[in-house]
């Protein structure tokens, strides 16, 4: 259910601190694999890179308060396992990580709101596709595929549960088709 009474804006700089604090609760209180950390720092990487695309990183509000953020950055694909890309290269997709729900809202239609109006605002964009790496129970929900299935591969450079975790949804019909490569996070290393 898209809930009418949340507002998706993108981030500003105020608002930092509170989306690093939301995301390390939410990790801490709803994974049992991150006590968020990892996550937050990502986070600053991907804004301190060339990758990042400050309007299509979102928080959603909910009577004035932060309860949601979510962000979408440039991901260039390798050819190869190991990694490496070409600088140059235009980035047909967007990398959608990491997504965070306010622990005290969690179960309550957030998520799926914050989703649905931010997939709808990068699918308007001149982007090929969109890559998402987590739990397949629920970004399947949204459209997202078994990343394979498009010819696009996740690496062992980081811990999938299973290969299904690493999802994408083309932005328009045929718009993969002819796109291959691998998900090598190291790119933001070197950015």
């Amino acid at each position: 259910m898209i809930r009418n009474d949340i507002t998706i804006r993108p981030e500003a700089p105020a608002d930092f601190p509170i989306i690093d604090e939301l995301v390390r609760r939410t990790f801490v209180e709803h994974t049992t694999y991150s006590d968020g950390t990892d996550v937050v720092a990502l986070i600053h990487e991907i804004r301190n890179s060339r990758f990042y695309k400050p309007e299509l990183s979102f928080v959603a509000v909910l009577n004035g308060q932060i309860v949601g953020h979510f962000m979408f950055s440039d991901f260039p694909l390798s050819p190869t396992p190991q990694g490496g890309y070409d600088p140059d290269a235009k980035t047909d997709l967007l990398m959608l990580a990491p997504v965070s729900v306010h622990a005290d809202y969690f179960r309550q239609g957030v998520g799926e709101t914050m989703l649905r109006k931010g997939l709808a605002i990068a699918k308007a964009l001149e982007y090929k596709g969109i890559n998402v790496e987590g739990d397949y129970h629920f970004y399947n929900r949204f459209g997202f595929v078994t990343s394979t299935h498009y010819h696009i591969h996740a690496t062992s450079g980081f811990p999938l549960e299973e290969p299904r975790c690493m999802m994408v949804q083309e932005c328009r019909p045929g718009s993969l088709d002819g796109v291959s490569g691998y998900i090598v996070y190291d790119m933001y290393e070197n950015a």
